[in-house]
């Protein structure tokens, strides 16, 4: 028996191409569906990158679809999506699904205006970035500095996507703030809560 013949080589009707030994990602994919999933790191931040520059690239015209479930993670990762977000010229609709806290709240509102979701038992956490400094006196007073601008640098960028004044933001998340989704809906960081494909929850 050829090796060909021993791979699940199953086709839907109709020719659609999709086979069962595709992942459930790659059909997504095909759907401009991606998912962040885990926490942010450099791995899936250069996953989901490259998956918007591909789809962006195979037609700048349709809206990419980023599905987030994710307790946060690191800073650096979670700008380079979010700069890629915005980098595309294509609409990029965010959802919110189970959790999306710290970095993953943070780019559940960065999302095209009017396109953001959550659905109806996503829970959604905002906090300031945390870092740990270490080594010699002046090291440590450069890395105070920078965490000083990236947390401002946030701030204003949350301010932005929500509305709410940057006082009120960095007011908000000095400590972890905890919504359901029709807070976040409410507060700005997401534009509607959705039950089903077939449409809003609440406007």
């Amino acid at each position: 028996m050829s090796k060909k013949s021993d791979q699940l080589q199953m086709t839907t009707p109709a020719g659609s191409g999709l086979n069962l030994g595709d992942s459930v990602y790659e059909r997504l994919l095909h759907e401009r569906i991606i998912f962040l999933g885990t926490q942010v790191d450099d791995e899936i931040a250069n996953k989901l990158c490259a998956q918007i520059l591909l789809l962006s690239a195979e037609d700048p015209t349709r809206d990419i679809s980023l599905y987030i479930n994710s307790p946060g993670g690191s800073v650096t990762a979670g700008m380079a999506i979010y700069d890629t977000m915005k980098y595309s010229p294509c609409d990029i609709s965010t959802y919110g699904m189970g959790l999306a806290a710290s970095m993953g709240q943070f780019l559940l509102s960065g999302g095209t205006k009017g396109k953001r979701y959550a659905l109806p038992h996503a829970r959604i956490m905002m906090h300031q970035p945390s870092a740990g400094v270490g080594g010699t006196a002046a090291d440590i007073a450069i890395q105070a500095e920078q965490f000083a601008q990236t947390k401002r640098e946030m701030a204003e960028l949350i301010a932005e996507h929500t509305g709410q004044t940057f006082e009120q933001i960095t007011k908000d998340s000095d400590r972890d703030r905890w919504m359901t989704a029709q807070q976040a809906k409410e507060y700005g960081i997401v534009d509607h809560v959705i039950e089903s494909v077939n449409g809003p929850l609440s406007n």
